[in-house]
Formats: structure tokens, sequence, C-alpha cells
């Protein structure tokens, strides 16, 4: 079967990036956003999804983390979006509650098409690394409505903000593998419309 690969490049007065995801791949990554919490971030959601992830980042990281942040985001859903592509004997839908030391976290995916992000979750810190703690809520937001999925994240319970960040990653990995599952069963698209 081919390699479902997303490849997307995104060039911006605030920040430029290239991006290579794919699906079927082994949990490799290469990471380089300049921010190095979000790079382990990344990397975790590559190995624990099994992707095969390549991001190359520049951005205004003298005025804040937000752009590359966001707009890393933007293109990772891009990639999903492309990657999945006709969305053609997948499950769709995948979820998981995941464990990291005192905290949990749920997370939960359906490749719609319709963009929703609902997120649950507070920080004790303004920061992790050079990682803004409010910026976690606008990655994913950038992710779900760039890929045209339903993403839900929710903090169950845990204390420490770098567990709490690393779980969301490795929750959402999680749930987007399953999501993007193939299964026998499934004719066409797992849709009574026909189309997703």
């Amino acid at each position: 079967m081919q390699q479902r690969i997303g490849r997307v490049e995104r060039n911006t007065n605030e920040t430029k990036i290239k991006m290579e995801l794919n699906l079927d791949g082994s949990g490799k990554a290469q990471i380089d956003t300049g921010i190095g919490f979000f790079d382990h971030m990344l990397n975790g959601f590559a190995r624990h999804g099994l992707f095969d992830l390549d991001v190359k980042a520049e951005g205004d990281l003298i005025v804040d983390c937000h752009h590359t942040v966001e707009d890393t985001g933007i293109v990772l859903g891009n990639a999903i979006r492309k990657a999945v592509g006709n969305k053609q004997g997948i499950k769709r839908y995948g979820s998981l509650m995941l464990p990291m030391d005192e905290t949990l976290v749920l997370c939960a995916v359906d490749l719609s098409g319709r963009p929703y992000l609902v997120y649950d979750a507070e920080f004790t810190s303004d920061r992790v690394g050079y990682l803004d703690t409010e910026m976690v809520r606008e990655f994913f937001y950038a992710v779900s409505y760039a890929a045209g999925m339903n993403l839900h994240l929710k903090l169950m319970y845990g204390s420490n903000n770098h567990h709490i960040i690393e779980a969301m990653f490795k929750a959402f990995a999680k749930a987007l593998d399953e999501a993007t599952v193939y299964d026998r069963r499934i004719q066409n698209v797992l849709s009574t419309k026909g189309s997703l």
C-alpha cells in the first residue's frame, strides 16, 4: 500500500516552515523550530503516533513564540489533511486517555472535514522552557482548523505543566493514529453522507 505523505511549505513575513508528515511511518523525526520544548513535544507526537515527521521552522522568535507555534500548527493540520487524502477505508474516529505520572489527559479526534476544537485545560505557569503555555491551545486550534477535524482535549487532572502538555501531544498522536488506521470492513468512507 502506498504511504500517505503530506508535504507542506508555508512562507510569510513572520515564519518560514517546511514540513513532511508520513502517516505510515515508524516514529522518526527531524524537528527544528528554534523552541526546544516545542521540538520535544513534536518529537513525542511523531514517536507515539508512529508518524515520520520532518519540520524546519524559522520564525520571528525575537518577538515571541506565538507565530512560530501557531503557524507550525497550521502547517501540521494541512499536512494531515493532505496525507489522509480521500479518507476511504479509514476508521475516522480515534480517542485515548493517556496517563503521565500524576496527569491524565483525554483526547478524541473525528476526521469529519468539519473543524472544531474543544479544549479544557489550565496551567499554573506561563512558560515551560521557551514555550508559552497559552500557545498550547493556539497550536491545537490551528491544527484542528487546518486539518478539518473535530479535536477534543481535556485535562482530567494533573499538576505538573510539563507533564500536562506532553500528555496532550502524546494523546493527540495516539488518537490521530487510531483515526487514520485502515479497517477492511469500511467500504468507501465511514459516513452516511457518502463523503467526508
